[in-house]
């Protein structure tokens, strides 16, 4: 398999790519108007603490407090085999750990979501290029990704020769066959680090920022460049220079496939088609090659993926067809957990297979590509109504909550009324408005297909409203009205409604767009003014032409002209 990063810079904004065969699979953001948080440590201070909930807020600086989980707050770095934590501290009580006022050094690690502050610990972790420092932890792991067993326990060794006092280490994937020296040099930075750590904590006072994990550039030469990489290409220059310096530090082996980009007539991204791709994955409808597509539905609480046969009918028979349609759903499934940076709870719902050995070689084909993701995630198995339950590690905002924001006008619903709900919908308000007024007419302004099934066919529509108000309605249509809304203009007497109804009176002279020929007598041509309908005589060969027109007769849904010039 082929890997390539690509990084974009611009100025109000850092976008780094990560390709497999050529596939995007991840996609990073960097705005200085929207830091990462994630992976920064805080001295913060205990606002509340809450029992019921075996849980308190900290106050760290940010907009809003973050949160603290019991099992987070005792007082470690991380999870170890040897754990010389008292007994009574094991299962503790969030009570018997912190109080309000309490100072403590955490590290945010899940970002803040919605109305939802940041997720923090106690747990500190330190990450270098070949290695993790532990504060607080007498344990020493090795990533699962390094599979040779001598390599394994060369590395492991290597480590615990290398363990400071008080901290624990864990290898990354990126150590595998680096030499003693190098992996001294990370441990001497980390420790360094985490000592200067210390000493702001003592001399700062809580809320404060006592370290910021590194910048989008660095963090792809600290985390991202492994040997599984082929090329990396960055198409500013500034930032190539940077990242080889970084990597003179830290992955000099891999500085010869760093190149800088320099095709002036198509951007990095244009070149590869990344931002057609994150278009595509802001979309709840992912089609496959074979015709068959996905339908993802995130929500606050979990994601729903629903998988389709769609176009594809297969060629021998239906149990073939939808096995071939869930084994190519499993592998764009596990990409697009990547690429949308989903978390949380998963349910996936394959199409229903009779075979049992189908349904598992399924759930194996999806366990698989996961296994290159980088984010742990667990696939639970198939529940009695044949769904797949799935979790996956929630870090940061996914890309569509970091792409885009709720909608304004449907509250996050994602839909709006039809045109049809919309105008029986001012329909009834209108009735309700004259019910409650002595006026003679109304005038609303909607948006244009509302305002077309409220007039209707020859204004018949519009003449059954006001059978059944005894009033005078005037219906005007305007482009920047919300589908949904309606706005109350005046409410007065016949003619001074008329008068602030009518855009247009006859013998006004406007210059104006011929948009199109007349539906029924094409020797006319149609132009509009804030949706009202002017139909100019003898115009239909001029569409597309700016002309000056006269205003021969105003009616109450459109206007009639004449050309002038």
């Amino acid at each position: 398999m082929r890997k390539s990063i690509l990084v974009t810079v611009e100025p109000d904004e850092t976008r780094v790519a990560v390709l497999e065969d050529d596939r995007l699979v991840e996609i990073y953001h960097e705005r200085p108007s929207n830091q990462r948080v994630a992976g920064n440590v805080y001295k913060g201070k205990v606002e509340n603490v809450l029992p019921g909930m075996q849980a308190a807020f900290v106050n760290i600086g940010l907009e809003r407090n973050a949160f603290l989980y019991v099992a987070d707050a005792v007082p470690r770095g991380e999870d170890a085999e040897d754990d010389d934590l008292p007994d009574d501290l094991r299962h503790a009580a969030i009570t018997d750990l912190l109080h309000p006022g309490q100072e403590i050094i955490v590290q945010i690690v899940k970002e803040p979501t919605g109305n939802k502050g940041a997720r923090v610990t106690r747990h500190l972790t330190l990450p270098g290029r070949l290695l993790v420092l532990m504060p607080g932890v007498d344990y020493v792991g090795v990533s699962r990704r390094i599979h040779d067993e001598k390599e394994r326990q060369r590395l492991k060794q290597l480590a615990q020769s290398l363990q400071p006092p008080g901290a624990g280490l864990i290898v990354r994937t990126a150590a595998e066959g680096r030499s003693e020296a190098e992996l001294r040099g990370d441990v001497e930075y980390l420790t360094r680090l985490w000592a200067d750590i210390q000493r702001r904590a003592r001399r700062e006072r809580a809320p404060v920022l006592l370290y910021r994990d590194l910048g989008l550039v660095f963090r792809v030469v600290r985390d991202m460049l492994t040997p599984e990489v082929d090329e990396v290409w960055i198409d500013d220059p500034t930032e190539y220079r940077r990242m080889l310096d970084l990597m003179a530090a830290f992955a000099s082996p891999l500085r010869d496939r760093v190149h800088l980009y320099q095709n002036r007539e198509a951007g990095l991204f244009e070149q590869y088609g990344i931002n057609e791709e994150i278009e595509r994955a802001l979309k709840r409808r992912v089609w496959l090659k074979s015709g068959g597509y996905l339908v993802i539905d995130q929500t606050e609480a979990l994601t729903a993926i629903d998988v389709n046969t769609g176009k594809f009918v297969g060629s021998k028979n239906l149990a073939d067809t939808v096995f071939r349609t869930n084994m190519e759903a499993a592998a764009e499934i596990a990409r697009q957990l990547r690429l949308r940076d989903i978390g949380g709870i998963i349910v996936i719902d394959f199409i229903d297979m009779e075979e049992p050995s189908h349904r598992q070689r399924v759930v194996q084909e999806l366990e698989r590509h996961l296994a290159r993701d980088h984010t742990k995630a667990t696939v639970l198995g198939i529940t009695s109504l044949g769904l797949v339950e799935m979790t996956r590690k929630k870090g940061r905002r996914s890309l569509l909550e970091q792409l885009t924001r709720e909608c304004p006008y449907c509250d996050g619903r994602g839909r709006v009324l039809s045109e049809e709900s919309a105008a029986r919908r001012v329909r009834r308000e209108i009735k309700r408005i004259l019910r409650h007024s002595a006026s003679e007419a109304i005038l609303v302004e909607v948006h244009p297909s509302v305002a077309s099934l409220l007039i209707g066919a020859g204004g018949a529509n519009l003449r059954e409203l006001e059978r059944e108000t005894g009033r005078s309605v005037f219906i005007r249509g305007r482009d920047d009205v919300h589908l949904e809304a309606m706005n109350l203009v005046a409410l007065g007497s016949r003619e001074e409604v008329e008068r602030q109804a009518l855009p247009v009176h006859a013998g006004q002279r406007l210059e104006l767009e011929v948009e199109e020929r007349h539906a029924t007598n094409e020797a006319d041509g149609i132009a509009r003014l804030e949706g009202y309908v002017i139909d100019i005589q003898g115009a239909g060969d001029r569409v597309g032409q700016r002309v000056v027109v006269e205003i021969t007769r105003a009616y109450r849904t459109y206007a009639r002209a004449r050309v002038v010039s």
